[in-house]
């Protein structure tokens, strides 16, 4: 797995259980280390300070009265506040509570401590955490944001979805969150990465031996391993792209995919189209090869050569007999990046782009639909409420390919159900352009020898690191070219 594993709560109570029954680590001593994480960063961050800190009847609550505890003995002045809704603080947690020597005032009467003099400057919440099973009140969370002072979350803010990343009816917005172990989904897709604001993650004790029994799925992407060269490497033996050509007003797009695929490693890059669009591709470029070719038995003809080992087709494609052509790229067996009006083209037919895909199961398709193309496509996936990660791992499943669903907290899924959250992506990428980029990295990678699934994740990686190279506030997607292999 490349990346940090990301646990869905359910995997993290198991993670949970696992630590306490197969090694011993006794409950207690795992909040209590969650409080002393808490705390440190806390303690790092900020100068001693008025802090109030809002505890839940649940776990979350009870690593709430450890940092009170932990914070108060610092001599930091620390008030505690019950929000539990007439619910009482049970198991650990009580225990916990117990050793909190100071007042516990209801959480009604929070707004009071902004009255006078002595008001809090910090404010630590600890009302629920990433388990949350219903809806947060709005009251709560808009009492806390009135406060207007930096808010530290324990393990998510409360009233966040720890396995969607959505609000559950109201939401804490976060400057820090300090969670455990392992981030959950919630830290990382979109709006949660927002409302989290920084996300530490913190060792408590629970040993990483658990994960070889939770065989988690989902990571949260990270820096790939680049394909190496050979001393003895030529041009073919890293690879050969097959970029397939707009008409010749539409040429732009399949021009920044065949860059970006030269630039991140294959050894040969060719635009393929029609004559006419191949004489305004041959005004810019001049190490990519243009191949004119137009009818299905040219385009078979192309790609039957040996030496081709990866295409992309559908950047600036048009949808004028692009269906066919489609085909024609998917019949060969060849990895095949599909991206945008190849897509989009199938909207009133999925199933036949997806029976297609898998003619040769053994070979790597990677689709890259935005939302809009993504709901074309799987229009009844694309309504439900499930998290990105369920909806992408779902869409995989039924097309057979990798699918990699744009965003800013971009989705990568495979077939098998393994998946990655990519969160290096600023908000800068949102630009004409971007998404051709990331094709050509995608299958620049592919023709290197890279699976799809691995591919699809690096070049989502690449693709925000170079965005994230360029100074400038905004960028255009010819910057992202002169960024990549830097």
């Amino acid at each position: 797995m490349t990346g940090h594993e990301v646990l869905t709560p359910q995997e993290m109570y198991k993670a949970d259980e696992l630590a306490m029954a197969k090694f011993n680590v006794p409950s207690l001593s795992l909040m209590e280390n969650a409080g002393h994480a808490a705390t440190a960063e806390i303690l790092q961050r900020y100068r001693k300070c008025r802090v109030a800190v809002i505890c839940g009847p649940g776990n979350n609550g009870g690593d709430g009265f450890v940092v009170a505890r932990l914070l108060a003995a610092k001599k930091w002045p620390v008030q505690v506040y019950l929000a539990a809704e007439h619910m009482p603080v049970s198991g650990d947690a009580a225990r916990m509570a117990a050793k909190w020597k100071g007042r516990v005032l209801p959480f009604a009467d929070f707004g009071m401590a902004f009255v006078g003099k002595a008001k809090p400057q910090l404010i630590v919440d600890a009302i629920f955490g990433a388990g949350l099973n219903r809806d947060f009140p709005l009251s709560w969370a808009e009492a806390v944001a009135a406060a207007q002072i930096p808010i530290v979350s324990i393990d998510v803010p409360s009233g966040l979805d720890g396995l969607t990343g959505r609000a559950r009816g109201a939401c804490v917005k976060a400057d820090l969150t300090v969670t455990f172990f392992r981030k959950k989904p919630g830290h990382v897709l979109m709006p949660g990465r927002e409302l989290c604001g920084e996300t530490v993650v913190a060792d408590i004790g629970i040993p990483s031996q658990v994960l070889d029994v939770i065989e988690p799925k989902l990571c949260e992407n990270a820096a790939p391993a680049m394909p190496g060269f050979a001393a003895s490497a030529h041009k073919f033996t890293r690879g050969h792209v097959v970029v397939w050509s707009g008409p010749e007003f539409q040429t732009g797009a399949a021009r920044l995919c065949a860059m970006a695929a030269a630039r991140v490693g294959a050894g040969v890059v060719s635009i393929a189209g029609a004559p006419a669009a191949l004489r305004v591709h041959a005004a810019h470029v001049s190490s990519v090869m243009l191949k004119p070719v137009e009818r299905s038995t040219e385009i078979a003809a192309l790609l039957d050569d040996a030496r081709v080992t990866a295409a992309v087709i559908g950047p600036g494609a048009g949808f004028a007999g692009l269906k066919d052509k489609v085909f024609s790229f998917l019949a060969h067996g060849k990895a095949v990046v599909l991206d945008a009006d190849a897509l989009s083209v199938f909207a009133d037919a999925p199933e036949e782009l997806f029976s297609a895909i898998k003619v040769h199961p053994s070979r790597d398709v990677v689709m890259t639909p935005h939302e809009g193309e993504f709901a074309r496509l799987f229009s009844d996936i694309s309504q439900t409420d499930e998290s990105k990660v369920e909806r992408t791992r779902e869409a995989a499943a039924r097309s057979g390919a990798i699918v990699l669903l744009k965003g800013p907290d971009t989705v990568i899924a495979a077939p098998d159900g393994r998946a990655r959250i990519n969160s290096n992506g600023p908000a800068k990428l949102a630009t004409a352009g971007s998404g051709d980029v990331l094709a050509g990295l995608i299958a620049g990678l592919m023709a290197q020898g890279m699976g799809g699934f691995d591919a699809a994740g690096a070049g989502a990686w690449l693709h925000g690191a170079a965005a994230n190279a360029v100074a400038r506030r905004s960028l255009i997607a010819e910057d992202l070219i002169d960024q990549i292999g830097l």
